[in-house]
C-alpha cells in the first residue's frame, strides 16, 4: 500500500538538481564563509525576486540559529519578542531566544496567527502600566509564514501588522522556514517582494524546502543589522564552507 507523506523536506535529502550541482563543483576551490561566486549569484537572484536591489542577504546554517541571530541583532537585552503562543520561537527552539537574553512574549493564536489588534492591545497595556520600566519591553514581532498550523497570513493582514509595528516602533520579522510552500499555495497573495516591503527582516528557508541545509536571511535595508556577520559566528550560524549553502540557493 502506498503512503503519502505530509512531512517537510526535513525528512528527505535534497532536490536532485542541488545534488548534481554540488557534485559538479565539489573540487572547485572558492573563498569561504559565503564570500564565493555561487553565494553572490544566489544573492543577486534573491534581490531580484524581492525587487530590492540594495538588500543584504546572508546564508545561515539552520532555522533556530537564524531566529536567534536575527532577533539578537535587532534587540537590546531589555526587549522581548511578540509571538503567537504556537510560534516556533515560543515552543520548539529549546529556549534559544531566551538563551540570547530576549524573552518571548506569547499572544494567543487563532489558527496559528496573531493580529494587528492583538499587538496594539498588548503594547497599549504595556505602556499604560505604571510599572512598565520594570517589565520586558516589546521590541519585535515574530511571524511564521506559513504558520506552524499551515495557515497563511494574507497581504492585508501583514500590512495591518506592519502598521501596528510602526505605531509602536516594533521591528517585524518573518520566519520563512517553509516559505516556499506558502508561495506555491493557490490561496497565497503574498510575494517575496511584499515581505521585502513590509518586513525589517525575513528569511527564505532551504532546509525544509529542497536543500540539504541552510537559510537565506534578507535585510531590505542593508544597514539594519550592523555587525551581523560577526553575530552569525558568535551564534554558531556561520558555515566555513559557505559555498555549500550558496550553491543550493543558487540552484533552487
Amino acid at each position: 500500500m502506498n503512503k503519502l507523506s505530509f512531512a517537510s523536506d526535513y525528512m528527505a535529502g535534497a532536490h536532485p538538481a542541488v545534488m548534481a550541482r554540488l557534485n559538479e563543483t565539489n573540487l572547485w576551490n572558492t573563498a569561504g564563509y559565503g564570500c564565493d561566486e555561487f553565494s553572490e549569484s544566489a544573492r543577486r537572484k534573491i534581490r531580484e525576486a524581492a525587487k530590492c536591489p540594495k538588500a543584504a542577504v546572508y546564508f545561515l546554517v539552520g532555522g533556530t540559529q537564524t531566529n536567534a541571530t536575527v532577533i539578537d541583532a535587532h534587540l537590546p537585552s531589555y526587549q522581548g519578542v511578540i509571538s503567537a503562543d504556537s510560534g516556533h520561537v515560543s515552543v520548539h527552539e529549546a529556549g534559544a531566544i531566551e538563551f540570547t537574553r530576549h524573552k518571548v512574549l506569547p499572544l494567543p493564536q487563532r489558527n496559528g496567527k496573531i493580529s494587528a489588534a492583538q499587538i496594539d492591545a498588548y503594547c497599549r497595556c504595556f505602556y499604560e502600566d505604571g510599572n512598565h520600566d520594570h517589565m520586558v519591553m516589546p521590541g519585535l514581532v515574530y511571524l511564521s509564514q506559513p504558520t506552524e498550523y499551515g495557515t497563511l497570513y494574507s497581504l492585508k493582514e501583514l500590512e495591518e501588522i506592519r502598521e501596528a509595528c510602526s505605531r509602536w516602533r516594533l521591528k517585524l520579522y518573518v520566519d520563512g522556514a517553509r516559505l516556499a510552500y506558502g508561495l506555491a499555495s493557490p490561496e497565497n497573495d503574498v510575494a517575496i517582494s511584499d515581505l521585502a516591503r513590509l518586513c525589517d527582516a525575513f528569511y527564505i528557508g532551504g532546509t525544509k524546502c529542497g536543500a540539504l541545509l541552510g537559510e537565506a536571511v534578507v535585510f531590505p535595508e542593508p544597514d539594519a543589522a550592523p555587525g551581523f556577520f560577526t553575530l552569525m559566528k558568535q551564534h554558531g550560524a556561520l558555515l566555513a564552507k559557505g559555498r555549500l549553502i550558496g550553491i543550493q540557493f543558487d540552484v533552487l
